[in-house]
């Protein structure tokens, strides 16, 4: 069993709390308040503290901060296949590898070709982002402005086109272990089945939590949260916005 000293002398060195990023700690894509990062500060002194998301690193700091490495015990990029503990990278897979190089162009080029037949409001540009452990698939493209975004997410809700689109994949694809994860406002992952959240887990096998508490906003089936959220070794709490966050924080934590 691993034990960091950096945390042995908090109240509840045997408690994380870990956090999805978006509409958890933040705004969709947006950057966390002053407030927010004082109170995780705070439970910092308290617990031990993580967030686990399916983006990059850079774009986890540009929402958390540039220093995140360093504010939280655990950074988990892209669900956990990019780790970091106390600011020191872990082992890290790769979906390259796994899918393979023909595979993958198979998959990306049905992906485009049904996305250049889709009739919306806008398109933008980076309609398919690569990254280490995933894809993560964006009708509108992944440049549109912060009011495109919002108006697509209005428009998406109602005429289902990430939910079709996912199940055009699915029966696309069903030779491939491939799990398809809608998050966020305007796009979904595609990852090897088991690389969704619950992936970060891995990493904490040697750990000595007795306690494992999870904070996020899609913990619907079907949502990007709802492996972690539902995992017998979580206690998940459903939230609807960085303020709910707080709010069941300051229960939790702060009586």
């Amino acid at each position: 069993m691993s034990s960091s000293a950096s945390w042995a002398n908090r109240p509840l060195p045997k408690t994380l709390v870990l956090f999805d990023v978006d509409g958890t700690l933040t705004p969709a894509r947006k950057d966390i308040s002053p407030e927010m990062k004082q109170l995780l500060a705070d439970l910092r002194k308290r617990t031990v503290i993580g967030f686990v998301g399916g983006s990059d690193l850079v774009k986890q700091q540009e929402q958390l901060g540039a220093d995140c490495l360093n504010d939280f015990d655990f950074c988990f990029s892209e669900n956990g296949l990019t780790a970091y503990k106390e600011g020191k990278q872990l082992a890290s897979q790769s979906f390259i590898g796994w899918i393979g190089e023909e595979k993958y162009k198979q998959l990306s080029s049905f992906i485009l070709h049904y996305i250049a037949d889709l009739d919306l409001p806008q398109k933008r540009g980076t309609f398919i982002e690569f990254r280490n452990g995933m894809i993560n698939v964006s009708p509108i493209g992944r440049n549109c402005s912060h009011p495109e975004r919002d108006a697509y997410e209005k428009f998406d809700k109602q005429h289902k086109i990430r939910e079709t689109f996912v199940a055009k994949l699915k029966e696309k694809f069903r030779d491939l272990a491939l799990t398809y994860s809608i998050g966020g406002q305007i796009s979904f992952d595609v990852f090897p089945t088991g690389w969704d959240k619950t992936y970060c887990l891995k990493h904490l096998e040697n750990e000595a939590f007795d306690d494992i508490h999870f904070f996020g906003d899609k913990t619907f089936e079907g949502g990007n949260d709802y492996e972690i959220f539902s995992h017998p070794r979580i206690k998940g709490h459903s939230v609807t916005s960085p303020d709910d966050t707080a709010r069941i924080l300051k229960d939790l934590f702060f009586k």
